[in-house]
């Protein structure tokens, strides 16, 4: 006759467990083909973020000098293209500007400069705003500075 039924049982339970035994987890291999991709990105992306990073501290600089845009539009409407403005108006003060409103983070007050020259008659006074470079300790690093026309045209300056 054959073995008994009990032998035949155990058989297949070993054949059964020799099968289903599978291999778990990463080889060495895979692990370091990952680590080297996220590296590569990380490399790629840390100085793009940085970029970012000065476009957004930026952003405090330009609006201030829309800021001082605006102040200097004021004053030539209310006084007239006939005032001595290079004389008179020479400080953010002269503005109207108090001690501690364009104090920032990433730029202080003495980041800004402007210069006006007289118009006359129907000519319009110009000016040209000047930000930066900052003296902030957190101020960005590229670009050096930024000028703001009259026109509006925001220039940066390597």
């Amino acid at each position: 006759m054959g073995p008994p039924l009990s032998v035949f049982a155990e058989m297949s339970i070993v054949v059964i467990s020799n099968n289903s035994k599978q291999k778990t987890g990463f080889t060495l291999i895979e692990l370091m083909v990952v680590i080297f991709i996220i590296g590569i990105l990380s490399a790629v992306a840390i100085p793009y973020m940085r970029g970012r990073t000065d476009a957004a501290k930026w952003s405090e600089g330009k609006s201030a000098a829309g800021s001082i845009r605006t102040a200097i539009r004021a004053a030539i409407a209310e006084r007239g293209n006939d005032y001595d403005f290079a004389t008179n108006v020479t400080t953010l003060a002269s503005l109207g500007f108090a001690t501690g409103d364009l104090a920032g983070k990433y730029f202080n007050e003495v980041d800004y400069t402007f210069a006006i020259t007289n118009g006359g008659g129907a000519a319009q006074p110009t000016f040209i705003i000047t930000v930066g470079p900052s003296t902030a300790d957190e101020g960005p690093l590229a670009p050096t500075s930024i000028t703001l026309t009259d026109d509006g045209i925001l220039t940066e300056i390597p």
